[in-house]
């Protein structure tokens, strides 16, 4: 056995108050270690009877193999004759297995050497499991994170046992990320790599305001208030659709608070971005109209209510127009995502443009087509007349035909009598 005293156990303890990492992994791992330092002592990589065992009361640790008892050793390596067994254990028997150690001499120092690579890989490995399993939980939470440094595709964020990484697509527009700041962050995504746990985090993401939400507003972690659909345009605005499971309670009041002491420390966080409160309503044309607030609507046109394929047909005052629509179409496009209907947006003076343009368009259309039916009228008209004169012709050609055959035959009956005469005075002479 090898005497290694109290001060490793001590520094198990140190190491995991510090890592986190529990006692019996870092036995374990020594063990381990010790293990495979024998064998590669012995040159024997297959030996799988050999096992370290270590007491703690004793402060010692040391190499053992498994051996079973036999009348006659074949193999000493997993063998022990029932006389040298007895010198160990008086109350073994045949066939039974016993320990006994094969701690090489002088074995401190080199169990120290090769084993150091095995405990370093197994804390590793074992660090990096924990924080695995550790943000895995945490994954689509929100967590406070220190901001470490900025490179030119992302902000590094601590989130306490690892960095986090923030891609520039997931910072919100135009903020700035002063190395020390504390934010909070969405974690978006954990991905396992060979070293620590790759941890992707958001402040752009539209579940970071759901969270937010939650966090502030108790009817909704109490399932009350329900958050129907989210539409964010991180920096700028965002569109949040409440629905009320209790008729007593208000879905839009319960998220603004008493005196919107609740939205704004929503907004607050959010950087003052602007949010609409929208109230969801399972009317389609309701919910269109709420979501396009703060604009008002005049009316509203379903054009299509398919299962893939939603269009509506808004018409709003002319001095709403630019309203409804949003600076570079935001406030239609957030309303679109919000809902999932394509909407098309007109004013009063559009609509009517439309309108009689669509007259013109009918008066035209219904005029090509009354030129059409005269036109084939004419057609018709034209092919009888070609027709009647057809027939009319061939009457006539009849007629031709047989005043023809009638005249041959009369002159063939005057031949006839010419001949007659002829005969009848030439008798007489």
């Amino acid at each position: 056995m090898i005497k290694i005293g109290t001060a490793l156990f001590e520094a198990v303890e140190q190491f995991e108050r510090e890592k986190g990492i529990s006692k019996e992994i870092l036995v374990s791992s020594l063990c381990d270690a010790l293990v495979a330092a024998y064998k590669k002592h012995i040159k024997d990589k297959d030996a799988a009877n050999v096992e370290a065992i270590l007491d703690e009361q004793a402060g010692e640790i040391g190499v053992f193999r498994t051996k079973t008892v036999v009348e006659e050793v074949v193999d000493p390596n997993t063998e022990i004759s029932l006389t040298d067994a007895k010198e160990i254990d008086e109350d073994v028997e045949l066939d039974d297995a016993v320990k006994i150690e094969v701690t090489p001499e002088n074995f401190g120092r080199v169990a120290a050497q090769s084993a150091k690579q095995v405990i370093t890989q197994r804390i590793r490995e074992a660090e990096r499991k924990m924080v695995l399993d550790d943000f895995m939980s945490k994954k689509g939470t929100l967590i406070t994170g220190i901001i470490q440094r900025r490179t030119d595709r992302a902000v590094i964020v601590n989130i306490g046992k690892t960095d986090a990484i923030m891609p520039s697509r997931e910072q919100i527009p135009g903020e700035y990320y002063k190395p020390g700041n504390r934010i909070r962050v969405f974690v978006l995504d954990v991905k396992e790599t060979s070293k620590l746990p790759q941890v992707i985090v958001s402040q752009a993401h539209a579940e970071i305001v759901r969270e937010l939400f939650e966090l502030e507003v108790p009817e909704i972690e109490d399932g009350i208030v329900e958050i129907k659909s989210i539409a964010r345009e991180a920096g700028f605005r965002t569109k949040l659709a409440v629905w009320s499971n209790d008729p007593s309670v208000d879905s839009v009041g319960a998220c603004i608070g008493p005196r919107g002491t609740r939205i704004q420390t929503i907004v607050g966080e959010l950087k003052n971005e602007k949010i609409d409160i929208v109230r969801y309503s399972e009317d389609p044309v309701e919910y269109i109209v709420n979501a396009l607030s703060p604009a008002r609507i005049i009316s509203v046109d379903i054009l299509a209510d398919e299962e893939d394929r939603h269009e509506a047909f808004v018409i709003v005052p002319d001095d709403q127009l630019s309203l409804a629509i949003g600076r570079e179409g935001q406030n239609v496009r957030l309303a679109h995502r919000l809902t999932g209907w394509k909407i098309d947006i007109k004013s009063e003076s559009q609509a009517r443009e439309m309108e009689n343009k669509a007259a013109e368009n009918n008066f035209e259309q219904e005029e090509a087509q009354q030129e059409e039916v005269q036109e084939q009228n004419k057609e018709e008209a034209q092919a009888q007349d070609y027709v009647e004169e057809e027939e009319e012709f061939d009457e006539i050609a009849q007629e031709a035909i047989e005043e023809t055959s009638q005249t041959g035959l009369d002159e063939e009956d005057n031949v006839e009598d010419v001949e007659q005469t002829q005969v009848e005075e030439a008798e007489e002479v």
